[in-house]
């Protein structure tokens, strides 16, 4: 019976992981604006902290900031760790071709 081993750098996400999580949370964060700014025209008559919608409104316009840049925050991570591991990679790479 075999039984297969995986190590960690195979368990990593892949770059196509990482854009499509990128582009989701780009996604959910304009919609989470359109809605804030829906809400915040719909209930912008009363313009006091006692209106809740307008509140709710506001915190969806603050909450989509924070997806948005959270998203990108992960690309970049993960665009950085890329090219590190790209960089290392050469490096030994280089050092087995001179030994040789």
């Amino acid at each position: 019976m075999t039984t297969k081993t995986a190590t960690i750098s195979q368990l990593g996400p892949t770059k196509s992981d990482v854009k499509r999580l990128v582009n989701v949370m780009t996604a959910i964060a304009w919609g989470v604006l359109g809605i804030g700014f829906l809400l915040c025209l719909i209930n912008l008559s009363h313009f006091s902290d006692k209106n809740i919608g307008l509140m709710v409104g506001i915190g969806f316009l603050v909450g989509s900031v924070h997806i948005y840049v959270i998203g990108t925050a992960i690309g970049l991570v993960h665009a950085r760790l890329n090219s590190n591991n790209n960089q290392s990679e050469s490096a030994t790479s280089g050092l087995s071709d001179k030994e040789h």
